[in-house]
């Protein structure tokens, strides 16, 4: 039984996931995800007693945490920090475009519409940007950006990502992922260059 009981929390969990991204907070109803996760109409307030709230935090909790591995798998293998990025930006565009554009960022879906209203919704949202920013610096360091840039710069890839993603799917067309991308790395380029220790001509 407890099995069962954990197999049925877990789908209606990763069914609310993919519901919320593609979707949206407030467009995402319990009967449709009871519906289509197969799952009996009491196990929602059963696994989720604080009902869709509840619900939401721990999708965006799962979401966060599996795309954030996703990313670092992506990036893991880039010998530097231009190809490093391009693959974070190819990641998204491949989402896109394998979902027709109907699921940008699983966070990003929630946090726009729930942030200003829940404190759990708000920091379920953080924790998640906050872990996919660190795992990016760490990224940075490894590709020799220093110590003390490292953190603002994953603040602007991560941030730079998260509104191409969403520019992207209202135009439909991926090729704006690319070029922010190109952007990135020129900065990352930029970042990790030794300093030439010339000092500039008097004017």
């Amino acid at each position: 039984m407890a099995a069962s009981q954990g197999e049925t929390r877990d789908r209606v969990l990763r069914t609310a996931s993919e519901l919320f991204q593609r979707q949206g907070y407030h467009g995402t109803g319990l009967n449709q995800v009871l519906a289509e996760s197969h799952a009996p109409k009491g196990s929602l307030y059963f696994h989720f007693p604080a009902g869709k709230e509840q619900l939401a935090a721990e999708s965006v909790a799962l979401s966060g945490a599996e795309l954030g591995e996703a990313l670092m798998a992506a990036a893991s293998t880039a010998p530097d920090g231009r190809t490093g990025v391009a693959a974070l930006g190819e990641y998204f565009a491949q989402s896109l475009l394998e979902s027709d554009f109907s699921k940008g960022c699983p966070v990003a879906t929630v946090a726009l519409e729930t942030s200003a209203a829940s404190d759990s919704l708000r920091t379920a949202c953080d924790q998640a940007y906050d872990g996919w920013q660190r795992g990016i610096a760490t990224a940075l360091r490894g590709w020799g950006v220093p110590d003390d840039a490292s953190d603002p710069l994953a603040a602007l890839v991560l941030s730079s990502l998260q509104g191409v993603v969403m520019l992207a799917r209202v135009q439909r067309d991926v090729t704006v992922i690319q070029t922010i991308t190109r952007q990135l790395g020129d900065l990352i380029e930029l970042a990790t260059a030794p300093a030439t220790g010339t000092t500039p001509a008097p004017l």
